[in-house]
């Protein structure tokens, strides 16, 4: 089990790492060459990665202190398949202008959904008082 939370740590690193970095380069070398409003649907992209990285490091973190946790694996799953399905259409969208990947983008949404309520479903079973440390 703690190789998978480890897994979930090292994703959520990277994908915050790189939602710095695209944020950066949607900032900076994308600002003059995309228009407003495809502008906007990059930086929805970049932070919905941002707060799903951060999701999946405390997946990870939780699931690492606590195995029994088991519940939060499809989580963190469903946040993965959520960066790359909802943020990459995104990406995509809005820098080839391929309007076929809006199409796809809710599909990454409702994944980010389904993780959450995993994850409100992994908290429901935690006991009322922690165990003691």
């Amino acid at each position: 089990m703690e190789g998978m939370a480890r897994v979930f740590l090292i994703l959520g690193s990277i994908f915050a790492f790189l939602s710095v970095a695209l944020g950066a380069f949607g900032a900076h070398g994308l600002r003059d060459r995309l228009s407003p409003s495809s502008l906007a649907i990059y930086q929805t992209g970049v932070q919905y990665q941002a707060l799903h990285a951060l999701a999946l490091l405390i997946c990870g973190a939780l699931w690492y202190v606590r195995p029994e946790l088991t519940k939060l694996k499809p989580a963190g799953i469903l946040f993965t398949a959520g960066i790359f399905i909802f943020s990459g259409s995104l990406y995509g969208l809005s820098i080839s202008g391929i309007r076929w990947l809006g199409a796809i983008t809710p599909i990454g949404g409702v994944c980010f959904l389904a993780g959450w309520v995993v994850v409100t479903i992994a908290a429901v079973s935690l006991p009322a008082n922690p165990r003691p440390s």
